[in-house]
């Protein structure tokens, strides 16, 4: 019997932890120093974060920008969005959608358009479809988490005040993040102590996992410059050729939009998202069915229930998205088993 490798088609979920995070977190762990300590174990913990916020905001364009390190884009989020009166749309993430009032109406390509941009939270890309938002200048909020390490963006181009960005979309750890910020804007904290962070997030800093983050964003920016998203751009193009042949009723979601170079949202209405997750999980491939960030629960997408979809096509779309190490071999494996799971579906709804 042969055992074919599981094949990871779930990159907006989380991205493998790359080797320069691993490499800077194992180093990270035998420095022994608390970064608010004065002595010489306390300095070289310190040098560590530092040398890592430096790290951040090159790769974010953001010198000369505030970055502040907290445990993940939902708790900047929360930092940056909570009483604020802020709106947006159904397109927002959870994380931000629950700190705004969503009245922005989403259009059918998934793009949201911004009146009043200083009091609006509007992501940069969209984790489900992959669809890229036109930022405004002087926007209050961007959620950036997708878009940092995929595309060629920075802070200081985006002219908003606050931005959001998480290690572990782009190969460093899970559990730490950054709230990037225009210098003189003022947030309030949310979690108060010892004063850490600026005054903007008290508790001594997750040394491991910041080293990691700053590893994980300068060796993304050298992948973005070295042309691994083009490459991988390429790959969702005949991803999609495949099965929109094999399955002409496939319904590409955003694809009149400009998308993420590694995202494409489908649906066959009738064939419930997850049942083609666990299908695909089956035959070895990771895929999922919208974000992951609720639970393990899947449910109806509410985007694109936003986007004017009716319900059977919101409940059967499922989300594929690449990286780097995905291969030719990874894409044809992966069309070829889920237009066979598809012919299966055909056959019983017949």
């Amino acid at each position: 019997m042969v055992v074919r490798e599981r094949v990871y088609l779930d990159w907006n979920a989380t991205a493998p932890l790359c080797p320069e995070a691993r490499e800077a977190m194992l180093a990270a762990m035998d420095v022994a120093g608390n970064p608010s300590s004065v002595h010489a174990e306390g300095r070289a913990a310190r040098a560590l974060v530092e040398r890592a916020r430096a790290q951040v905001a090159t790769a974010f364009g953001a010198d000369g920008a505030d970055v502040v390190f907290v445990s993940g884009a939902t708790e900047a989020a929360a930092l940056a969005c909570a009483g604020r009166g802020l709106v947006g749309s159904q397109a927002e993430h959870d994380a931000v959608a629950a700190w705004i009032d969503p009245v922005l109406p989403v259009a059918a390509d998934g793009t949201v358009r911004v009146e009043t941009p200083g009091a609006t939270a509007l992501q940069a890309a969209n984790s489900e479809t992959g669809v890229v938002q036109d930022l405004p200048g002087g926007l209050a909020v961007c959620d950036a988490t997708q878009a940092f390490g995929k595309l060629p963006v920075a802070f200081n181009w985006m002219g908003c005040d606050m931005a959001l960005i998480s290690a572990h979309k782009i190969g460093g750890p899970k559990g730490v993040g950054a709230l990037v910020l225009r210098q003189g804007t003022e947030i309030a904290a949310r979690i108060r102590g010892g004063g850490q962070e600026m005054g903007r997030r008290a508790g001594t800093e997750n040394v491991v996992g910041i080293a990691g983050f700053g590893a994980a964003a300068e060796a993304a920016q050298r992948a973005l410059d070295d042309g691994a998203w083009a490459r991988v751009e390429k790959l969702r193009s005949v991803l999609e050729s495949l099965i929109a042949a094999g399955a002409e009723e496939t319904i590409f979601v955003g694809k009149a939009a400009r998308r993420l170079p590694n995202t494409s949202c489908f649906a066959v209405p009738g064939w419930k998202g997850e049942t083609q997750v666990m299908q695909m999980d089956l035959a070895g491939f990771a895929i999922s069915a919208g974000s992951a960030c609720s639970s393990g629960k899947v449910r109806e997408s509410r985007l694109l229930r936003a986007m004017g979809h009716d319900a059977v096509t919101a409940s059967s779309a499922v989300r594929v998205s690449l990286g780097p190490a995905t291969t030719e071999t990874d894409v044809a494996r992966f069309t070829e088993a889920w237009l066979k799971a598809h012919e299966r579906f055909r056959a019983r709804a017949a």
